[in-house]
């Protein structure tokens, strides 16, 4: 377990540059990932990178002659660059106070590392992937950033540790290309249907504690008076059965509680009691449904009032989110060709556009109508209200920097160069289906991490790897 944990740690301590898997959909996709078991964990979404600190010593120790301590498919890995990712896993593992692991297992780890990011970087190339300079920059500005600092402070920070610009947008460069490659690779090996779904929400209803778990239940009551006779216990049996009967066969729920039920909100709410934290409902109700899906019938069930029917309407695990912050948001999208030009050119225009809307001398919504290239031109850009997860994560991020009213700069997805415009932000109420679809994101991230695992071990067995001198 300890093993497992550093190399999670080593691979969150890379200059990791990517982004998210992609689907199908324009922009659209669920965000987020969870690492894989051992070597094989994936990248997460966004940049990545441990700057040095501002105050960080300056390194003065002298540097040993280089040599080859691996070769994979001809090319080889030297002791130099296992030193540098060393040096960086071991300041990121300090940053985040954890156990420091021994050296020689912590460099054992990056030169695994480097081998597999090698052997998937030969693949990308062979496969004609490539990166344009508009896509360096831009994961560059947004390293910057995350840092909450200039490219400029940077790029300052970054020499004093030895590295210069050109080898840090190499890297950056060299990481998107193993994004790309993954996205083709990995992304269609990922299929989630409504049974997965399905069977999440059931293996989360097994562990969850019921007091953290929110109901919202149908409800038919017949009532039974005290001391009632044997003759009027069975005829309200027999009345709550063919209320359950009804239902069962399909009959909407609210009819069935107007037409049977004695309780007051089978008149006034079709028999619904809203959703609710579960130790608000009677032990019983929460007991007989417990472990049944949304929709079913149970009952009828006795208690000292009589015999109730019961419809599982809604119900919301332990952390999975009722609410969420809602965007609205309108886009210009201009696509790109295999030309690196071409994306360099597009931004430059959406510049221009951007320029023209800010400056009152043109309208966003005639813009995307006349230049956009995705299905919402017609809409004039307009996307609507969009919950969290929907997006690809290079446009989700920009969309969420941004306040109501405002433009962002040009920004290169795997779709080509959007200009995003927030229009309105709210928090809103999600319905059962938002969150089935919240879940579907969920179950997602776990197949892709498993899909990556299986690939990358894959790509890694392919390649030919000589070890030579271990990394000193």
């Amino acid at each position: 377990m300890k093993h497992r944990a550093f190399a999670l740690a080593i691979a969150a301590a890379l200059a990791a540059v990517v982004v998210s898997q992609g689907a199908a959909a324009q922009g659209l996709r669920p965000s987020g990932a969870a690492p894989a078991g051992g070597g094989f964990a994936r990248p997460a979404p966004g940049p990545s990178v441990s700057v040095p600190a501002a105050n960080a010593p300056v390194s003065t120790a002298p540097r040993q002659a280089d040599f080859i301590v691996a070769v994979v498919n001809s090319e080889p890995v030297t002791n130099n660059e296992v030193r540098s990712r060393l040096a960086r896993a071991e300041a990121q593992l300090a940053q985040q106070g954890g156990t420091m692991p021994p050296r020689d297992l912590l460099a054992r780890e990056v030169l695994e590392r480097i081998i597999l990011e090698r052997a998937q970087l030969q693949l990308a190339r062979e496969s004609g992937i490539k990166v344009d300079d508009f896509a360096v920059t831009q994961a560059e500005e947004l390293v910057a950033k995350q840092n909450s600092m200039s490219v400029d402070e940077l790029y300052r920070r970054l020499g004093r540790d030895g590295m210069s610009r050109e080898r840090f947008r190499e890297e950056l460069r060299n990481q998107l290309l193993q994004q790309k490659l993954r996205e083709r690779e990995v992304e269609s090996r990922v299929k989630v249907t409504d049974q997965d779904i399905d069977q999440f929400l059931r293996d989360q209803e097994k562990g969850t504690d019921v007091a953290a778990m929110e109901i919202n239940l149908g409800h038919v009551l017949v009532l039974v008076p005290e001391n009632a006779s044997q003759a009027v216990v069975a005829e309200r049996q027999a009345k709550a059965q063919r209320a359950a009967d009804k239902a069962r066969s399909g009959e909407d729920f609210a009819n069935v509680a107007r037409e049977f039920s004695d309780a007051p909100e089978g008149q006034r709410a079709g028999g619904l009691l809203g959703l609710r934290p579960a130790d608000r409902y009677p032990e019983l109700f929460v007991t007989s449904t417990l472990g049944q899906p949304v929709g079913s019938i149970v009952g009828p069930v006795r208690s000292p009032a009589g015999f109730h029917v019961l419809k599982v309407v809604e119900r919301v695990s332990a952390g999975m989110p009722t609410t969420v912050v809602q965007n609205n948001a309108r886009h210009i999208l201009l696509r790109t060709g295999p030309q690196l030009s071409e994306t360099a050119a597009a931004a430059a225009r959406l510049a221009d556009y951007r320029r023209r809307v800010l400056a009152g001398q043109a309208d966003f919504a005639a813009l995307a109508r006349e230049h956009s290239q995705d299905g919402s031109a017609k809409e004039g850009g307009n996307l609507g209200w969009a919950s969290p997860g929907r997006y690809v994560p290079e446009f989700e991020q920009a969309l969420n920097a941004l306040k109501p009213g405002e433009i962002s700069e040009p920004l290169a997805s795997r779709f080509g160069v959007h200009l995003i415009q927030l229009m309105e932000r709210r928090e809103a109420k999600l319905t059962q289906r938002e969150q089935r679809e919240m879940v579907r994101s969920t179950v997602r991230e776990k197949k892709l991490d498993e899909a990556y695992a299986t690939w990358a071990q894959e790509v890694r067995g392919r390649a030919y790897v000589e070890y030579r001198d271990p990394p000193q």
